[in-house]
């Protein structure tokens, strides 16, 4: 039962049962409260997203440039674009199945949330640009200068950051998510849209299929190998991810399974799947895009302007090599983009935040699954190239 309560998904359903129960029956004074708890959490929450952004990104960005190699600089291209690829293919099936989901307004026949009591204003440290801007040159510039301190110095904040997350963003959560539920529940916006959080949980999944198969298809057409011969050996790593929605506790497994491939040449197993782990998440930028375009016509009756999906999903792509040290993964990572870049709001935030942890598993299965794919790349790269058999090692 305790390791039950540890798991945060079930925290967060409970948040979510509990938080629709109450708004069901709550009356006007009950909300008030539960109104002004929203806001506080929600302004701690938006406080500590420029130190997640810096405490991860930057270190991110010392570790990969200080282990810069042709290798290396080959596996983050073809990470960064079949992640990007991804975030792209969910926006246009966001454009193409979204309209059609039948989808409610919430502006009609609504009861109105009551006023916050009192306003506990915890301003940002700096925006969400600048704390973007600030880590890639930070992160950059550590690594051309070998500035040992300094990338230590990362390393410890991240360290920091990773505790504050570990210890008040994520308890917090189910609270916040708990008073963002009752406040839909009680405006009436939750009995109208639960069918189509279902749905779209569903859609999603069926894209993370979809994105594996076209992965291994062009990873088997570049190598000239069966990528049979490596996918067959992923159901263990698979069913690890669902269980743990980690990457770094599935890694072992993934390891594992991709020596036993024929294929696959071993210095690439041992530099690609750790790595990987690291910085490719396929399945995580599918399934926040394609949520993100769902909140956004719910919330606020219209989906984002493409421009600002294209710019959305090529900035996901950079939040996501640091998105595998956060608790709740890319969507925690980049919190910024959502507010900075889609402007959305406590609520938008909430309600990305619970859906996309309660099919985290699955995006984790499938960012794990897709790193033998593209390690299949590597081994038809090196082939190709004559590259000699070594042993390469990235310290991540």
């Amino acid at each position: 039962m305790r390791k039950l309560w540890n798991s945060l998904p079930f925290r967060l359903l409970l948040g979510v049962a509990a938080g629709i129960i109450i708004g069901l029956i709550a009356n006007e004074s009950f909300m008030n409260v539960i109104v002004t708890v929203k806001y506080v959490l929600g302004q701690v929450i938006t406080f500590c997203v420029p130190l997640i952004i810096i405490g991860f990104i930057a270190p991110s960005i010392t570790k990969l440039g200080s282990n810069a190699s042709r290798m290396l600089g080959i596996a983050l291209v073809i990470a960064y674009v079949s992640s990007i690829g991804a975030a792209l293919f969910a926006a246009a099936a966001g454009y193409g199945i979204i309209p059609h989901l039948s989808i409610v307004s919430t502006v009609d026949g609504l009861k109105e949330l009551p006023e916050v009591i009192f306003q506990l204003e915890i301003p940002q440290i700096m925006s969400v640009m600048s704390a973007l801007v600030f880590s890639v040159m930070i992160g950059l510039a550590a690594a051309w200068t070998k500035a040992n301190y300094i990338t230590g110095v990362l390393n410890e904040f991240q360290q920091i950051v990773l505790q504050i997350v570990t210890r008040v963003i994520i308890p917090i959560l189910p609270f916040f998510i708990a008073s963002t539920f009752c406040g839909l529940a009680y405006e009436g916006t939750i009995t109208r849209q639960l069918p189509v959080f279902i749905k779209v949980i569903l859609i999603v999944m069926l894209g993370h299929y979809l994105w594996l198969a076209l992965l291994y298809l062009l990873a088997g057409l570049y190598s000239g190998k069966s990528p049979w011969e490596v996918l067959k050996y992923y159901g263990p790593a698979y069913l690890t991810a669902v269980g743990t929605m980690s990457s770094a506790a599935t890694l072992a497994v993934a390891l594992n399974g991709a020596r036993k491939s024929r294929v696959l040449r071993r210095d690439m197993v041992d530099f690609g799947i750790p790595l990987f782990a690291n910085i490719h998440l396929c399945g995580s930028v599918l399934t926040e895009v394609f949520f993100v375009m769902t909140v956004s016509q719910i919330l606020y009756g219209s989906l984002p302007s493409p421009g600002t999906m294209v710019l959305f999903c090529l900035l996901l792509g950079v939040f996501a090599i640091g998105a595998p040290g956060v608790p709740g993964g890319t969507v925690m990572a980049s919190l910024g983009l959502i507010t900075g870049i889609l402007l959305f709001d406590e609520t938008g935030t909430a309600l990305m935040l619970t859906i996309f942890a309660l099919q985290d598993s699955f995006g984790t299965a499938c960012n794990v699954t897709g790193d033998g794919a593209l390690t299949l790349m590597l081994t038809g790269y090196v082939e190709k190239h004559k590259v000699e058999e070594q042993k390469l090692e990235v310290k991540l």
